[in-house]
């Protein structure tokens, strides 16, 4: 059964006034897009206008952080509130969520809210407890397992239980999985303007495949420096793609624009000044399937990509827009992570909260209130991937334990000091014993068994 929902505290009432209108809340979140790929985070080539108009019109945070490095464990911490030691799932092909587990979208849901998640879920598939509608969502339409999110032009996708068959794309490419997203989250907008709603929109762009319409792509065609083709016709998992920069950059451009036609139509239906909405991604950028980063500066000058825990693979762009609210080309440094948006919208409407929750509101800072803002004693990661990875960021020290799986001979720590070398590239192990010492047991308090212990999640992975 669902662990019982408690009040956080009394700090976290609400911060509306009584009695007022709950606020319409857009969360969209960008895939495998890296914070440098982003105009008002640095990029020149690239070009974002719609993403940097709503940094214009709100707030860009500059430290903030995706649950994981990949996928599934990111949209995880996403929905749980809680950091890769307590959530289910820790890394792609865990999983999936069980019925016990608390979702932003059942915590919104209790106080009122029309919820949907339209794109990619990754932490449930067909026949689980993990699906979006048994997860908190009244409507869901998208991909349930990632793998198959890879493929932009898709045999077919799921409209709650319905799967939604696409026979044409193999031979035709007729249906283009991004602009079904676009469409079905305009459509949601549409039809629940009347009534406050919570709406989860995790797209696929920029994850490769490197596919997309030509119309996007012909823009840049000429315009970016091309690299060789990327594989072979039918020769690898991936599709085989001509232009892999101007594809990359078409997917960009294409994500850009329906962001664009969101935005458009909260503002069109008079829902600007009631409506929240959120951009980010779910971690760094990739150099599979013919992604180039480093052409492109994705991670901008920061260590790593994908699957690192370095902080070009988890420092994530996010931009909060809500106009009255949020002070308009606002800008904070303050230390957040996706495992703190559950707690930020359970303050923002009132609704109760799991106790077992790692994150902290940062709903004082988009109110302009850092007075008020509460910071995390440390954050943590881990994976089981590349011989196992652990993380811990503490005030400006970052420090790494790799080859966790390997044994405590085969481990080894770095650390970092982020003020002075964001990316991460003097190692301060050797020289600073003391903060290594002071810092490294929190890698056991980090991790700490979820309810009924690891047995359960352990128990959980052999479901799937």
């Amino acid at each position: 059964m669902k662990r019982t929902l408690v009040l956080l505290s009394i700090s976290l009432l609400p911060l509306f006034a009584s009695g007022a209108e709950k606020p319409n809340i857009i969360y969209i979140m960008a895939d495998d897009l890296g914070v440098g790929d982003v105009g008002c985070y640095g990029q020149t080539l690239l070009k974002t206008p719609r993403i940097d108009q709503l940094a214009k019109e709100g707030m860009r945070f500059t430290q903030h952080y995706s649950g994981s490095s990949s996928c599934a464990p990111t949209r995880s911490c996403l929905m749980t509130g809680q950091h890769t030691g307590h959530t289910r799932v820790r890394s792609n092909g865990d999983g999936p969520l069980l019925d016990l587990d608390v979702t932003v979208g059942e915590v919104l849901k209790n106080v009122g809210y029309k919820t949907a998640a339209i794109g990619k879920w990754g932490v449930g598939e067909e026949g689980t407890t993990g699906v979006p509608w048994y997860q908190g969502f009244d409507h869901f339409f998208g991909y349930l397992n990632q793998r198959n999110a890879h493929k932009h032009y898709p045999p077919f996708m799921w409209r709650n239980e319905e799967k939604v068959l696409y026979p044409s794309n193999e031979e035709f490419r007729t249906h283009y999985s991004h602009d079904e997203f676009t469409r079905e989250a305009l459509t949601f907008i549409e039809e629940n303007k009347d009534q406050p709603f919570f709406l989860y929109v995790p797209f696929t762009l920029v994850h490769v495949d490197l596919d997309v319409p030509q119309d996007s792509v012909e823009p840049w065609i000429g315009k970016v420096e091309e690299t060789k083709p990327y594989g072979t016709p039918g020769g690898q998992h991936y599709i085989h793609q001509k232009t892999p920069h101007a594809a990359f950059a078409g997917m960009v451009s294409r994500l850009d624009r329906d962001v664009g036609r969101i935005v458009d139509l909260v503002d069109e239906l008079g829902l600007a000044d009631n409506t929240l909405i959120v951009f980010t991604s779910d971690n760094g950028p990739t150099y599979a399937g013919g992604a180039d980063p480093e052409f492109f500066d994705g991670n901008g000058d920061l260590r790593g990509v994908k699957f690192d825990f370095y902080e070009g693979g988890i420092r994530c762009p996010m931009i909060a827009r809500w106009p009255g609210k949020i002070e308009a080309g606002a800008e904070t440094d303050h230390v957040s992570a996706q495992w703190d948006v559950m707690p930020t919208l359970a303050q923002l409407t009132g609704a109760d909260a799991p106790a077992e929750i790692d994150g902290i509101s940062f709903l004082p800072t988009l109110y302009g209130k850092a007075e008020n803002q509460k910071s995390h004693d440390f954050l943590y990661w881990e994976s089981s991937g590349k011989g196992g990875w652990q993380a811990i960021r503490q005030g400006d020290w970052k420090i790494h334990r790799l080859n966790t799986k390997k044994g405590r001979k085969a481990m080894a720590l770095e650390l970092y000091d982020l003020s002075d070398d964001p990316a991460e590239s003097k190692n301060l192990a050797e020289s600073h014993p003391e903060m290594v010492a002071e810092i490294a047991p929190l890698f056991e308090s980090g991790r700490t068994p979820q309810e009924n212990g690891d047995l359960l999640f352990s128990a959980s992975r052999q479901k799937k």
